[in-house]
């Protein structure tokens, strides 16, 4: 077990430092909105290895068997890895390739927001943003709250992925 989830662990968080490279280079001109959709797309590529490493392990190390219970654990340390290597690069990206990140998000989210919303609305949703971009916009806690968001999502997939693989 332990073999299989280094391997495709680290398949997984080579996938996201690779895809990660690809949309600094390639991503330049996009929309926030646009990034933040191949962000999340980019997530469940990596954690595409979690089903792969669960498949490997119920047909090559336990022969043929494989629990929900035993899925669901090996995926979520597969999502671990993964979401450390995300959790790594958001950090890397943040505080070294642009680190007026939190700031340039959070004028061009108020520019979207000023041409939806009421003015009312507008400064009350302004002042809560503000507040907490404060609070939590740290480098730190953005790379905490991907890694934590990472292992979620690796973990439905787990799930999910044990519920179809799953054999007696």
């Amino acid at each position: 077990m332990k073999n299989t989830v280094i391997k495709y662990g680290l398949y997984g968080l080579l996938t996201g430092v690779v895809i990660f490279l690809a949309s600094i280079v390639l991503g330049k001109g996009l929309s926030y909105s646009t990034q933040e959709l191949l962000g999340y797309a980019s997530m469940i590529a990596c954690l595409s290895f979690v089903f792969f490493g669960i498949k490997h392990f119920r047909d090559h190390e336990n022969n043929g068997i494989l629990s929900l219970g035993k899925a669901i654990i090996i995926g979520g340390l597969i999502s671990v890895l993964v979401g450390i290597g995300v959790g790594i690069a958001d950090y890397i990206y943040t505080t070294v390739v642009n680190p007026d990140f939190a700031t340039e998000y959070l004028e061009t989210t108020l520019k979207t927001m000023e041409s939806t919303l009421s003015p009312e609305a507008y400064q009350t949703q302004k002042a809560e943003l503000v507040k907490q971009m404060e609070d939590y916009g740290g480098s730190g806690f953005m790379a905490l709250l991907m890694c934590f968001t990472v292992v979620l999502i690796g973990f439905v997939i787990s799930l999910i992925s044990g519920l179809i693989l799953q054999r007696k």
